[in-house]
């Protein structure tokens, strides 16, 4: 990577998790939202959404927390670290926009 070039988080960046981010991050801080309820937002199949789910716990930015036994709910939020990264994502992203919004780009 060259000096200034920006590289957006990979984790982050593929679109699906783009969007389960995105929906978290609206939340207030230690705000969790059902994992049936972030589906539904989202618009995406149970499998799908778990597979972005788990690959964003992997790198530390989300956290569940099941309630109940059996078939209890599951309850989704950003950790710490994930709303630092995704501040960190969103900067970098308006940093590579900038140039092109203000007239500037190529």
């Amino acid at each position: 990577m060259e000096p200034g070039e920006v590289r957006l988080d990979p984790v982050i960046h593929a679109q699906a998790r783009l969007r389960v981010m995105t929906t978290l991050a609206a939340l207030p801080n230690e705000d969790r939202i059902a994992f049936g309820r972030l589906r539904e937002l989202l618009d995406m199949t149970p499998g799908n959404l778990i597979t972005h789910l788990r690959r964003l716990e992997e790198a530390g930015y989300t956290d569940s927390v099941r309630t109940g036994s059996g078939r209890g709910t599951t309850y989704v939020a950003l950790t710490e670290e994930g709303r630092a990264a995704f501040d960190t994502y969103t900067r970098q992203l308006r940093a590579l926009l900038d140039p092109v919004t203000d007239g500037e780009g190529p």
